[in-house]
């Protein structure tokens, strides 16, 4: 019976870029990227989270940081299994606690084999029971939505590795549109931009800080401007060079396109009287890439739709994971 007094229940987003835990009765109790930093010769990990991240790209040749999610699903399997294991004894420090029950939420698009994997990789962790889910679901139910009732509501979630996009009623997915472009895709974009038109080699630390401060999908007023230190590739020394956001703007531009196009799609194949709920209650967007200055303005102007950004965009699927944790009975029917 002792024993048993140490379990918990745990809701995980495995995110490409950052993984959120919560736990039953807690609520969310971690927000770390999902990176690990390895020793070369033992792969045993010697940092994971945010530890991790400072050694990324600064690393020497005994050691490795690796992200063991690659656009959502999980790419280095012994690694993901390290981190999540890693993430949760960051949280419990008792050596007692076993976990009961998992819920992991997972890309929609996924197939049946990457399902496998998240389900192992959990299982491995130490989970005695692993529900799974779909992000989007999980997202709707993190920002209040009713999904049992007969009412269409689109999801955009723009996450990390992928950009999930959903039309949710009576409980189940009925459209969705998985795409491989989140911010990751956005970082790159940057990076190959400064490459390109500026002859300057930045890190990928760098070009996600450029896309948190001064990148957007609209004008913006007035245009921003941000210096960033990176390798001249001409002279091959470190130079400063002085950006401003329209420069920015224009290097996400196919990204942000293609997630626009993405949510076209959707909208084009949703049955007509869910198309006038989605109308009438307009479009929401969660994930880390809504938070992209102007991304829900490009949509709407894309669209003709109204759209909106859901407040606390960023945990909004673990809230969702946590909610059908905390209740797991009852949302039976949203669980794979």
């Amino acid at each position: 019976m002792g024993f048993f007094r140490f379990s918990s229940d745990v809701a995980i987003d495995l995110g490409t870029a950052n993984t959120l835990i919560y736990i039953k009765g807690k609520g969310i109790v971690l927000n770390e990227p999902s990176i690990v930093a390895v020793s070369r010769n033992t792969r045993k990990p010697i940092a994971i989270g945010h530890e991790a991240l400072q050694m990324h790209e600064r690393t020497h040749k005994e050691i490795e940081t690796v992200r063991p999610l690659k656009d959502g699903v999980i790419a280095d399997f012994e690694v993901a299994e390290q981190l999540i294991r890693g993430l949760i004894q960051k949280v419990q420090k008792s050596w007692f606690t076993s976990i009961r029950q998992m819920v992991v939420c997972i890309p929609s698009g996924i197939t049946e084999v990457e399902k496998r994997a998240v389900r192992d990789s959990a299982e491995h962790a130490g989970a005695k029971q692993v529900y799974l889910i779909a992000e989007p679901m999980a997202a709707a139910i993190g920002i209040g939505l009713d999904v049992e009732e007969p009412v269409g509501n689109m999801i955009v979630d723009i996450g990390g590795g992928t950009t999930e996009i959903a039309v949710i009623a009576l409980s189940g997915i009925v459209i969705d549109e998985s795409i491989r472009v989140g911010g990751d895709e956005i970082d790159e974009a940057i990076l190959q931009y400064f490459k390109r038109h500026h002859n300057l080699l930045i890190g990928n630390r760098t070009s996600e800080r450029i896309k948190c401060e001064v990148g957007s999908a609209v004008e913006l007023s007035p245009e921003l401007e941000i210096s960033v230190k990176g390798r001249d590739l001409v002279s091959g020394i470190p130079k400063v060079r002085t950006i401003s956001s329209e420069d920015v703007r224009e290097a996400l531009g196919d990204a942000v396109g293609q997630i626009t196009a993405a949510v076209l799609r959707c909208l084009e194949r949703t049955p007509p009287e869910l198309g006038s709920d989605i109308l009438e209650r307009g479009i929401m967007l969660t994930g880390g890439g809504a938070m992209l200055k102007g991304m829900d303005t490009t949509i709407r102007n894309r669209v003709e739709l109204p759209v909106y950004v859901a407040e606390d965009p960023l945990t909004a699927v673990v809230r969702g994971t946590g909610k059908v944790l905390e209740n797991v009975e009852a949302y039976k029917r949203v669980l794979m």
